[in-house]
């Protein structure tokens, strides 16, 4: 199939049925569409699915979430004497926010108020999460000391171009443990791209991702109302890796699954995403080209579905 993005343009209309003239005006009306992202961030895209007058099917194949373990990992970093050998605190997840928030805890800020400005960058739709939790005056009650960066591109790569050079200074990067799946190489090119711009990343344990278990690609294998599954999207390589682990415990195969539904569509929150369920052997119909949040794949569904009606 030909793979499209949200950029990609609608053909001329031709005289529809009323039908497809109304599954033009809204593409995504009454569509199945299910979605393997982490709890903590499915809410987000179940409630533009609603907004849109689709039918939201979550399958989390992983969790993703701060513990113990990573919480205790971050706090000798963000106490005042070790946080202010720092000169960013660098965002690449919205779950690396709420890990600091949860460090901190009642803790008083451990930036001083005076000093060179210290950068928070964060991406995307991530950002407004540093005002959700009120981070910035957790961090330091001197909001003018705070510098918070939002790259135009939100990715790793876009941060890191944003940021600029980095002269040997420090900086701080709250990402995951990734715990029984195979580690995208997300991170570490940002750290790379980091050392390679004269930045000294330091990276620490913020929180698990982890596998969801055998049983949580289900739903995706049953029969029940999911035969009229319109698509499935992907906003992670670790979710499509756990979904095919899940798959394999239950004795099923991805080729299985795209028999069984013949018309679900696979989309993919970014290119990244698209490259790590290439490499486990799925295909992808659609790439979102605007991913600083979800409505950029849910666009690029409605070209894909616009484009279809137009033909009939």
């Amino acid at each position: 199939m030909k793979t499209l993005t949200a950029a990609t343009l609608i053909r001329p209309q031709v005289t529809p049925t009323a039908a497809a003239a109304a599954a033009v005006q809204n593409p995504l009306s009454n569509r199945h569409v299910a979605f393997t992202t982490p709890p903590f961030y499915g809410e987000r895209l179940a409630s533009l699915l609603h907004h849109r007058g689709a039918v939201p099917v979550p399958i989390p194949t992983v969790i993703v979430e701060p513990i113990p373990r990573t919480i205790a990992a971050l706090r000798p970093f963000i106490c005042s004497e070790e946080l202010g050998r720092f000169s960013s605190l660098l965002f690449t997840s919205r779950t690396g926010i709420s890990a600091i928030a949860l460090a901190l805890d009642d803790a008083p800020p451990p930036l001083s108020d005076s000093g060179e400005p210290f950068i928070i960058a964060a991406l995307g739709r991530d950002a407004e999460h540093l005002h959700e939790l009120g981070l910035i005056h957790k961090l330091c009650r001197s909001r003018h000391r705070i510098q918070v960066i939002d790259p135009k591109v939100a990715s790793p790569s876009g941060l890191v171009e944003a940021l600029g050079e980095g002269f040997g200074r420090r900086a701080l990067c709250p990402v995951p443990d990734v715990v029984g799946l195979e580690e995208p190489p997300v991170v570490p090119d940002f750290l790379k791209a980091l050392e390679a711009s004269g930045w000294v990343p330091t990276r620490v344990p913020a929180y698990e991702t982890r596998w969801a278990g055998p049983k949580c690609a289900e739903e995706l294998v049953g029969e029940a109302e999911l035969e009229t599954l319109d698509a499935i999207v992907f906003t992670s390589t670790t979710e499509v890796e756990g979904l095919m682990k899940s798959l394999e415990a239950m004795g099923w195969g991805w080729s299985a699954v795209i028999e069984k539904r013949p018309r679900m569509l696979v989309a993919t929150h970014g290119p990244v995403t698209a490259n790590g369920a290439q490499r486990f052997g799925v295909a992808v119909d659609v790439v979102s080209s605007s991913f600083s949040s979800f409505n950029g794949v849910l666009d690029a569904l409605a070209v894909r579905w616009a484009d279809s009606c137009e033909q009939q």
